[in-house]
């Protein structure tokens, strides 16, 4: 008896032979579909070179399956929704059979399993492997946690996947976390020379979506002028090897460091080809474990990493689709300000916005410091609606996928959940900042001037923030000691602080 055709449905950001879609494939009868919609790319204002990423890595991989001799639909370009094009080609080819792997967004999921129920499909929603812990493993997780935190979590799979840890399961080097050891600032002088990220040729594929992005959404975001993103395998992979090779090595203890022009600093620059599946976390881990051996590399940046994709990645992952579609939705504070025109152009003042965004126009990258802790932080202090910041967060990062971008920005940047999974909001005044980089000196604003004409806005807005949510932050041990600095001082210089920070709230766009 013949097997019954079933269609096999590749996501943007699935990009992988040996994914789970691709696993029982039937040559006989199954098709694959890959759909490029404009509406992926119009939901959110994309930045140009998160549209050319996508459509090149996706045509990418159309051509190695078809190469592979996958019977393939590839349809380009389309101005439908994704899923009314998934509806007509099932109609079509009256395939009553789909496969996909679990989207990485909630919105697209719903959907597909909405088609599901209305043409009575067989619908067959798989696991997405690029992943350590399962969705249940997570659930499991939570189920007895009073609170739920990273560290423990990050231990857990520490121990279960045998990462970095002895026969015993104790911590090598004698402790779980080497935090404290990666948040140096770059030397006064600046960071020295750093070696560049890999660089990618663009090919012909490359070549041609870049001038069919620059026609078509001539009016979005962002600049094209830089693109040097990975769009296949095989770069993803020689962007993994050049960053164990040359910048591993520094990458720990300089993560939190932000340089005027400097835009990638030591990171790996690889979330991009992990989050489209042209890598898998387990390759990424193992690579850099080699590498600690090979090069007798400190602990402590070897652990950072590991840290961030075997803990914080899955982490998030987990807590996406744990609470979403609430996560979209919360709104703790209550803020309600629209976000500043200056953050889709960069034409703001504050030295330390200017430079952060201005690179984020120019390559579609910030690192995680400049999302958290600039960026996201302005956004909080300056009670902005959290669904417009995070709309553009998604927009605007090449790496940003729901799954990813939501729990880090609604959750951990804007602290929209109330400290759902983290134990305070992460908010800092322009100290922070002039610490941790060389911003405020070329800057109009004062990071020690907390009102005034010369006063940093996000200085202002800090002691602001602290003033209005005073009674929130004594009642715990992680912020009691932020609002303590408020007794030194005096009532009416707190007074004159929140009028000056009334007057910048109200003129957001002109800072």
């Amino acid at each position: 008896m013949k097997n019954q055709a079933r269609l096999i449905l590749i996501l943007g950001d699935q990009l992988d032979l040996q994914g789970a879609a691709l696993r029982d494939f039937d040559f006989q009868v199954d098709k694959v579909i890959m759909i490029e919609s404009a509406n992926e790319a119009q939901y959110v204002w994309s930045h140009k070179a998160k549209i050319t990423l996508f459509l090149s890595a996706m045509r990418h991989f159309a051509q190695e399956l078809k190469n592979l001799q996958y019977p393939l639909t590839y349809i380009r370009e389309s101005t439908l929704p994704m899923i009314e094009v998934l509806k007509e080609e099932l109609l079509k080819e009256k395939i009553t059979s789909l496969v996909c792997v679990e989207p990485g967004e909630w919105r697209l999921k719903q959907a597909i399993e909405s088609l599901a129920k209305e043409l009575n499909l067989d619908l067959d929603m798989r696991e997405d492997d690029h992943f350590y812990c399962t969705r249940q493993e997570f659930v499991d997780w939570v189920s007895n946690k009073k609170e739920l935190r990273l560290e423990y979590f990050y231990r857990l799979m520490r121990k279960t996947h045998g990462i970095l840890v002895d026969a015993d399961g104790n911590p090598e080097g004698g402790q779980w976390n080497f935090d404290q050891d990666n948040r140096k600032p770059y030397p006064k002088k600046g960071p020295g020379m750093i070696d560049s990220p890999a660089a990618f040729e663009s090919d012909r594929i490359t070549q041609e979506v870049l001038g069919y992005v620059s026609e078509t959404y001539k009016d979005h975001p962002g600049s094209l002028d830089a693109f040097n993103w990975p769009v296949t395998r095989e770069q993803a992979l020689v962007g993994l090897n050049y960053f164990v090779e040359y910048r591993l090595r520094n990458f720990g203890i300089f993560q939190d460091a932000m340089w005027t022009d400097t835009p990638f600093g030591w990171h790996s620059i690889l979330s991009s080809s992990l989050n489209l599946k042209l890598l898998n976390p387990r390759e990424v881990i193992q690579a850099v474990l080699l590498a600690w051996k090979k090069y007798s590399l400190d602990l402590s940046d070897v652990e950072g990493f590991v840290r961030q994709i075997l803990g914080w990645r899955e982490f998030v992952r987990g807590m996406y689709y744990l609470d979403m579609p609430k996560m979209a939705q919360d709104n703790f504070y209550s803020h309600d300000r629209a976000l500043p025109k200056w953050y889709w152009n960069g034409q703001t003042h504050m030295a330390c916005m200017k430079d952060a965004i201005g690179q984020t126009l120019k390559y579609g990258y910030a690192h995680h410091i400049q999302r958290l802790m600039v960026t996201g932080n302005f956004a909080l202090l300056a009670e902005i609606l959290p669904s417009e910041v995070c709309d553009w967060y998604l927009a605007i990062y090449v790496d940003a996928i729901e799954w990813v971008e939501l729990p880090n920005t609604a959750g951990m940047a804007l602290f929209a959940n109330g400290g759902r999974f983290t134990s305070k909001p992460y908010i800092a005044s322009g100290a922070y900042i002039k610490r941790m980089s060389n911003y405020c000196g070329s800057c109009k604003y004062k990071p020690d001037v907390r009102f005034g004409e010369t006063a940093c806005p996000i200085t202002t807005l800090y002691w602001n923030f602290l003033i209005k949510h005073r009674t929130q932050f004594e009642a715990s041990p992680r912020t009691r000691l932020m609002t303590a600095n408020l007794n030194r001082i005096s009532t009416e210089d707190q007074k004159e602080i929140q009028l000056h920070a009334q007057v910048l709230l109200n003129h957001l766009d002109a800072l």
